[in-house]
């Protein structure tokens, strides 16, 4: 599915007065650098960014979903109602509209969790393990809890 920041403004404002009952006043546009996320909602200027990799792999459905689940966002934000996914008129509004609290991962993410291996560190001192999926630099850092060396623990 090829995707236009035409298509993503007009669906979005088509999404925002069939289930808000409110018009979208700002712009809706695809942002290419997003990597982690469906799409994101701008404090500051009101706009939504749209991640075009899930149109493209998961369809129209999933898109409206995103769109949905920021309009959320939009809404609140304006009628200066709690507009953060913890607060409870988020959790309301999503439940209402029927949207999505989390976007579907995308299958190179999948892939990329596979091979990532998870490496282990020990303190010298105290003996605390940590468990990280990235490595670390063991002359930078030292323990949380006693301010030890640290070293990698191979399994």
């Amino acid at each position: 599915m090829i995707v236009t920041d035409e298509m993503v403004q007009k669906m979005t404002e088509e999404l925002s007065l069939q289930f808000f009952n409110r018009p979208f006043l700002h712009r809706a546009y695809i942002n290419k650098r997003l990597r982690t996320t469906g799409g994101r909602y701008l404090l500051d200027s009101h706009n939504i960014e749209v991640n075009e990799k899930y149109a493209i792999e998961y369809g129209e459905k999933e898109l409206a979903g995103i769109i949905k689940h920021e309009l959320c966002h939009y809404h609140l934000h304006l009628q200066g109602k709690g507009y953060k996914h913890g607060d409870a008129d988020f959790k309301k509004l999503l439940a209402e509209t029927n949207s999505p609290r989390y976007c579907r991962e995308l299958p190179q993410q999948k892939a990329l969790k596979k091979v990532r291996p998870i490496l282990y560190y020990s303190c010298l001192q105290c003996g605390m393990v940590y468990r990280r999926k990235r490595k670390m630099d063991v002359n930078r850092y030292v323990c949380g809890s006693c301010r030890g060396r640290l070293a990698e623990i191979k399994r």
